[in-house]
């Protein structure tokens, strides 16, 4: 090659139109982004046929628009009965994820970052930042930001406010948790435990009485293979019941209501045991329980305290560096599992927060 040709290339006029053309083959890419469609409204317990995973290109992020690309996303219970009211067929299943910032015209969110975003089943996603929330900055590099989903995200706030706001737990107090093993559950309980408690926890299979043992549970017990729900419920705590963080909902929430001490204060969670119905339970109705025990219940969404979150996250991360707080995940690896782990939590597959890793 002549030298002056390399001289011209290598010139400083050279460069600019060098540079103009590297942005405009920047511009050019097009990222393919893998999506799970909600094809049919759930009839029963959700099917594959139920399902679709199709790609899209996305566009190029705009001025103040960022480009993320999942990490780790969320399945959780609440998904079930959320699809009927805020999807259509045709939608991409709702849900969240800690995604990395691989493109941004955002100065608030930086390339190499990591967010939380409610983005839904999608392995890419072009946003404007709106909803986005940075992971915390003091955010220990020893933990994986998969938490971030769990018991350091909305599953954690969820135990925290429920029990500090809805319930108003008291030490000294007993509480009563079901799905104790779950995501909420299990963070639920020892935060109890922290607040200097009783704790009392049901699940469905010996692994998970096990785990709740090892979180320092006071009582626990498998309540598919109790003789009696009521006896299982008076032997691990003969005087009753302060508290009680439901989470499952049905028959067996109706014995427990009989359970509890005058005044006995409920916060409704979730009905994970009605979710799949296609024909609602009814009865036994819990009025007169209610009624001759004096009994508060208050059903609520972590939402509700969103005001909280900065501190909230902040003191569930300081219980963890403690070694006061104990997580356990259930990881399924590969983002065309997701409709497979979504329908393992339904079916209690899951010991801790299920998280899909891609």
């Amino acid at each position: 090659m002549p030298c002056s040709f390399l001289c011209e290339l290598t010139s400083s006029s050279a460069f600019p139109l060098l540079r103009a053309t590297s942005a405009a083959l920047k511009k050019r890419i097009m990222v393919q982004a893998k999506t799970w469609i909600l094809t049919k409204h759930f009839d029963g317990f959700p099917k594959d046929s139920d399902f679709e995973l199709k790609v899209e290109e996305l566009p190029t992020p705009k001025d103040g628009e960022v480009l993320l690309e999942a990490v780790f996303l969320s399945v959780d219970p609440y998904m079930r009965p959320f699809s009927r009211v805020r999807m259509s067929e045709g939608d991409v299943m709702i849900g969240s994820q800690v995604a990395k910032v691989i493109q941004s015209n955002n100065p608030a969110f930086p390339v190499g970052s990591h967010v939380v975003g409610r983005c839904g089943w999608r392995s890419h996603t072009v946003c404007d930042g709106m909803g986005l929330v940075p992971i915390m900055p003091e955010w220990p590099q020893d933990v994986s930001l998969s938490l971030a989903l769990g018991a350091i995200g909305m599953p954690g706030l969820t135990a925290l406010y429920g029990i500090e706001e809805v319930l108003g737990l008291q030490k000294g107090e007993t509480l009563l948790v079901n799905a104790a093993a779950g995501a909420v559950g299990s963070v639920v309980g020892q935060i109890a435990k922290i607040k200097g408690c009783k704790v009392v926890g049901s699940a469905g299979t010996d692994a998970k009485v096990a785990f709740l043992k090892e979180l320092g549970f006071d009582e626990a017990f498998n309540y598919k293979t109790v003789g009696s729900m009521e006896e299982a419920l008076k032997k691990a705590s003969p005087g009753g019941y302060d508290c009680f963080f439901e989470n499952v909902g049905g028959l067996s929430s109706s014995v427990a209501l009989q359970q509890m001490k005058n005044f006995g204060r409920i916060a409704v969670c979730g009905a994970i045991s009605t979710y799949n119905d296609s024909t609602p339970q009814t009865g036994p109705f819990p009025h007169l329980t209610m009624i001759f025990k004096q009994l508060k219940m208050e059903g609520f969404m972590q939402s509700r305290w969103e005001h909280k979150n900065p501190e909230s996250l902040k003191r569930l991360m300081g219980w963890l560096k403690e070694g006061k707080l104990q997580c356990r995940e259930h990881i399924t690896k590969g983002f065309e599992k997701m409709p497979a782990a979504f329908m393992g939590i339904l079916r209690g597959e899951n010991v801790g927060k299920a998280i899909v890793a891609v």
